[in-house]
């Protein structure tokens, strides 16, 4: 199967270029379209060289707080020996376009655009781009949340090639779910899948949970509807949804409309 990975960010759009935008933040979702992702709103860290990243969430009291989610751009001979600042945070990363080598507990591990990688929480990792052309992933960091009696969960590396998607109920397989973490395995408290719906394919209700959530769209379109609002996203646009925010979709086509999903999944609610 034929599948595609929306990369193409950056750069600065003209002078003649109008200033609508379906750019929008509420007090329910927020949606960066991929006109935002620009040259000029991009983030450079410490202890990264030859990188740049786009930030498209990050904790916000009284909206969406559990995790952070950016598009790194790496460039050939760029990487990091200390990626990640903070002991408390597992990472997924997600790869959309060329190579990169990513050293996990002193294995190395070749990833491509597909590629998938849990690193549990205080992992020892580094990342390198060693090949010609520039490296873009999604990095998803979250701080894990540790449960008493219950063991860590190991680190996973894998592709979606050698995954099989999951057809939801009753929907003759128009609309899936690829799934790179086992659902049942508690040791996991976020879960970052990749959800499929063939042309035409809807999700017929209004789902409204705890979950938080970040959808990236890696391909093709459709109209979601996000709490009392139907927005048109396209490939590279992302939404950001706080608990509780109602969604549906409806995929109208002309091809598969596909999205990075993140939600945060198998613990007691905190009580402050």
């Amino acid at each position: 199967m034929n599948r595609d990975y929306y990369s193409k960010l950056g750069g600065l759009p003209p002078q003649t270029e109008l200033l609508s935008s379906k750019a929008v933040f509420t007090t329910a979702y927020a949606v960066i379209p991929r006109s935002v992702m620009t040259d000029i709103v991009t983030s450079v860290l410490p202890h990264w060289t030859g990188t740049r990243a786009w930030v498209l969430s990050r904790p916000l009291s009284g909206f969406s707080e559990t995790f952070s989610q950016y598009v790194m751009e790496v460039q050939p001979g760029g990487g990091s020996d200390r990626p990640e600042p903070d002991k408390r945070a597992e990472a997924v990363l997600f790869v959309v376009e060329g190579e990169m080598t990513v050293e996990l507990e002193g294995v190395s591990h070749a990833l491509r655009a597909g590629s998938f990688a849990y690193l549990p929480a205080g992992s020892l990792w580094r990342l390198k781009n060693g090949g010609s052309t520039a490296a873009k992933f999604h990095w998803i960091r979250k701080a894990f949340q540790e449960v008493e009696g219950l063991e860590p969960p190991p680190a996973i590396v894998t592709h979606e090639d050698e995954h099989a998607i999951s057809a939801m109920p009753d929907t003759d397989g128009r609309w899936g779910t690829t799934r790179f973490i086992d659902p049942a395995d508690v040791r996991y408290d976020m879960h970052v899948n990749i959800v499929t719906l063939e042309p035409g394919a809807v999700i017929p209700f209004m789902e409204t949970h705890v979950m938080e959530h970040g959808l990236y769209v890696l391909e093709g379109k459709a109209v979601y509807r996000l709490n009392q609002d139907w927005v048109e996203v396209e490939a590279g646009d992302f939404m950001w949804l706080r608990s509780f925010c109602p969604q549906a979709c409806y995929a109208g086509g002309p091809g598969r409309f596909r999205y990075l999903l993140y939600k945060d999944v198998n613990r007691h609610m905190t009580l402050w």
